[in-house]
């Protein structure tokens, strides 16, 4: 009889677990699909909308569990998607089309940036940058082998201008030469070292302007949502439901009446950055990312990613063209 009873209790609970289990396997949706999201940078405002997605509860509304990971020189979240490793990533336009062209089975699904935060600064009581003319014999900050390099020597191309005609000067982390007026123009982020720099000339008194690139028709792409092919194909409406949060978190993060709500989010993962920065910060990366009222964030430029190819293809940076723009899924369709 005893024995009549704890089989009963058995019964009982391996009945519940099957009925758990066919109801969580039913309804992927309402159990929530768990992801893994590499960022390209740190925690900081140029992530503002990412990290809007997660701590807001919107991933969670289109009942996903998404794992935003910080990123970083060592972090690549094209290798991490081929490892499984992330099912979403974030990656500049170089790093996608050098991916494709060792057969990386990699594509882009939205654009979060639509100018390149990667400019030079210059006192501009010094000089002004009207046309690319005016950087006849000026001395140009260039990382060798970095991004900053190949634009320039697109932006010097464009213009008919040699590396006789100017002064190319290899930068390091330390910004003492341009401080020290060696060097006329030298490469930052505009909404990361270009306020720290800018601040400091402004506080001696100088004013400072900026070479944007895209003015002068270089539009080489920054930071974008990129997944994998196979999930692309086997997982369609996940994918959608990924980048309709991550787009719908994005759009709120960067509208000016949730400012506040946005500095708050942003200052919860980045401890080293005062309230007053984050907001600096936050202005000029909306301005990166929606430059106009009607613009809808995510949107893909193609022109500007053929662009990319192009200027890589001429300088030796891929071996062969890659089509990107077969790469190109906006809003992740098929």
């Amino acid at each position: 009889m005893k024995t009549e009873k704890i089989s009963s209790k058995k019964f009982v609970v391996l009945a519940l677990l099957v009925f758990c289990f066919f109801f969580s396997a039913g309804s992927t949706h309402a159990a929530g699909d768990r992801l893994n999201y590499r960022l390209k940078w740190l925690f900081n405002a140029s992530v503002a909308g990412d990290l809007y997605a997660d701590v807001h509860g919107i991933f969670k509304s289109e009942g996903i569990a998404v794992t935003v990971k910080a990123g970083g020189p060592e972090r690549d979240a094209i290798k991490e998607l081929e490892l499984g490793h992330a099912q979403f990533g974030v990656a500049s336009a170089d790093q996608v089309i050098r991916a494709r062209d060792k057969g990386a089975p990699v594509v882009v699904i939205a654009q979060l940036f639509q100018i390149n935060p990667l400019q030079w600064i210059y006192r501009s009581a010094a000089m002004s940058v009207d046309s690319l003319q005016d950087l006849r014999g000026k001395t140009l900050g260039i990382t060798y082998g970095g991004n900053d390099e190949t634009i320039m020597r697109t932006l010097l191309a464009k213009g008919g201008i040699t590396e006789d005609d100017v002064n190319l000067f290899s930068v390091r982390y330390d910004y003492t030469p341009f401080y020290q007026n060696k060097v006329d123009l030298w490469p930052v982020y505009r909404n990361s070292q270009g306020i720290f720099i800018s601040q400091k000339l402004q506080d001696a008194g100088e004013d400072v302007g900026f070479l944007i690139p895209s003015k002068f028709g270089v539009k080489f792409v920054a930071n974008s949502v990129v997944t994998s092919e196979r999930m692309l194909q086997e997982n369609p409406d996940l994918v959608k439901r990924f980048l309709n949060a991550l787009l719908l978190a994005w759009e709120e993060a960067m509208n000016p009446d949730n400012e506040q709500k946005t500095i708050t989010t942003i200052a919860e993962f980045d401890k080293d950055s005062s309230p007053e920065l984050i907001e600096q910060q936050l202005s000029i990366t909306r301005m990166l990312i929606k430059p106009r009222k009607d613009l809808v964030i995510g949107t893909i430029d193609a022109a500007a990613w053929k662009q990319t190819e192009a200027i890589m293809l001429k300088q030796g940076q891929i071996t062969a063209p890659v089509a990107i723009e077969n790469f190109l899924k906006p809003g992740g369709q098929p």
